[in-house]
């Protein structure tokens, strides 16, 4: 059950190695599209350079029960500790591993065991981005409790998800306060005013390249180019979005939605699908026409999307918290957490002790504030 060695590039696994992670994919106990071959892949490929990706893979009777990529990170928080964290690329906005359902605690037995005994691995386990009610959450109590070994919760924050047994219809009235739907139907008229407007689905693969330089090319032309955060603003990010985009088209698991005005895109959306699940993963509308609040109002087409699909149960928004647009529109709530996991040896427990204390001390000055 050893730990693979150091990635540079997930080439180094292909096709055999992404075929045995597809698979794991397919019969996970926690949707993650962040960590399916698709993306994670991609990332590897483009986002990994100068960064050392370790691969965890936990196996039982030689099958593949859960994959976890790693890294060894120079500080936690404003601490100049060492520890070992779930790699979360500026791009990966969830962060809980692959575990084969029914395998979640012989898989994390698994991976925790890899890391007690690896030399490389310093410090604690740091979890970033895990759902507080997830299968790995529970997993991960279940085990630390059998196994005493230390847990502490880091921190949580709610974020908006879209999850209903409604019609898109009913959802919109019920959960959407009047005078919103009031203002965002005038918006939606006014619009229509300047021509026609149009939503649809990336259907054609042929259309995929098109789509997706029209994506880059109008997040870049707005704030976020301004401030340099676009894909487009770096070449690694924009290929790794391409890479992205495509093989989750050739696995269908790409939701890519438009908005057009006369044929010409002024929001477009892009979500990554993953067993019954989704996440949405970046948006960007032409901030020219701001005063009609395009950015909202693909937000209501993917609304309709969502709940008008057979193939997806639920939506992650990936939104920080108290997001005051989605949170406007979509009422459901993810919790989403990040824990501390103590490791087996004198240096580790000492490093787990004192960020747990200093942390605590924090606290303690904070409420006296």
């Amino acid at each position: 059950m050893a730990s693979h060695p150091a990635l540079a590039s997930a080439h180094a696994y292909a096709p055999v190695q992404r075929a045995r992670w597809a698979a794991l994919a397919d019969q996970a106990a926690e949707a993650n599209a962040f960590y399916t071959p698709e993306m994670l892949c991609a990332a590897l490929d483009h986002l990994a350079s100068g960064t050392t990706v370790r691969m965890l893979e936990a196996q039982r009777d030689g099958e593949l029960i859960g994959l976890m990529p790693v890294v060894v990170a120079a500080r936690h928080g404003r601490l100049p500790l060492r520890c070992v964290a779930n790699w979360m690329h500026d791009h990966c906005f969830f962060g809980a591993p692959l575990i084969r359902r029914g395998e979640e605690v012989a898989a994390w037995r698994s991976l925790l065991g890899q890391l007690d005994e690896a030399p490389w691995a310093p410090g604690f386990l740091h979890l970033r981005g895990l759902d507080a009610a997830g299968a790995n959450a529970a997993a991960l109590e279940a085990l630390c409790v059998e196994q005493r070994r230390g847990r502490q919760e880091v921190h949580r924050y709610d974020r908006a998800m879209l999850r209903s047994e409604l019609d898109a219809d009913a959802y919109w009235e019920s959960h959407v306060r009047a005078k919103k739907r009031k203002e965002l139907r005038r918006l939606q008229k006014r619009l229509a005013e300047l021509g026609r407007v149009e939503s649809r689905l990336l259907a054609d693969g042929a259309d995929l390249a098109l789509w997706c330089g029209e994506f880059l090319a109008l997040e870049a032309s707005g704030w976020k180019g301004g401030e340099g955060s676009a894909l487009a603003c770096k070449a690694d990010d924009a290929a790794f979005f391409r890479a992205a985009c495509t093989a989750a088209f050739e696995s269908g698991r790409l939701h890519f939605l438009r908005m057009d005005l006369d044929g010409r895109a002024i929001a477009m959306l892009v979500n990554f699908r993953h067993g019954e699940g989704a996440f949405s993963f970046k948006i960007a509308f032409d901030e020219a026409l701001g005063r009609f609040s395009p950015g909202v109002l693909i937000e209501i087409a993917n609304l309709h999307a969502v709940l008008g699909s057979s193939d997806i149960g639920w939506m992650d928004s990936c939104a920080a918290a108290d997001h005051p647009m989605i949170d406007s529109l979509w009422a459901e709530r993810r919790t989403i957490t990040q824990y501390r996991i103590a490791l087996r040896g004198a240096k580790r427990s000492m490093a787990f002790a004192l960020a747990n204390g200093v942390e605590a001390l924090g606290q303690r000055l904070k409420g006296q504030i």
